[in-house]
């Protein structure tokens, strides 16, 4: 028991420092003219860094601040449009019929249907009946003969 506990404790320490080294070999720093380019490893971005007041300072490369910017401003579209259409929704202004159920117009074309059938069906038994009911018509059969 005791050393189960030790090696689940180690594998949680291991995974933790592989974590670690993970992020820090995750970004790549290059000395430049004025400062460091930044380049994340797994995305591909890259940050102009240049150190102030003993502290490493970064921003977006000026095309990407500009692909940020236009997508940013793509959502905040997005959300305004998304938050119109719920206030339109809470108060009632849109009727949205619930998913797979037929609006008003089908259902009653749908019962139609059904109607018909139904009469056209309870018609064919009607017949049957008053066919059984003649007389004459429905002989026993002789059980001698085949």
């Amino acid at each position: 028991m005791r050393c189960l506990a030790i090696a689940v404790a180690a594998a949680c320490l291991s995974q933790t420092v592989t974590g670690a080294s993970a992020a820090e070999d995750r970004y790549r720093l290059e000395k430049k003219d004025g400062g460091y380019v930044r380049m994340d490893t797994q995305t591909g971005a890259m940050s102009l860094c240049e150190e102030r007041s003993g502290q490493l300072v970064c921003k977006l490369a000026a095309d990407e601040r500009d692909a940020y910017q236009s997508q940013i401003e793509q959502l905040q579209g997005s959300l305004k449009t998304l938050e119109d259409r719920v206030t339109a929704l809470e108060k009632g202004r849109i009727a949205v019929p619930a998913p797979g159920l037929p609006s008003e117009e089908e259902f009653e074309k749908g019962m139609g249907y059904m109607e018909r059938f139904f009469r056209r069906f309870m018609g064919i038994v009607k017949d049957f009946e008053q066919e059984e009911n003649k007389p004459g018509q429905n002989q026993p059969a002789d059980p001698n003969k085949t």
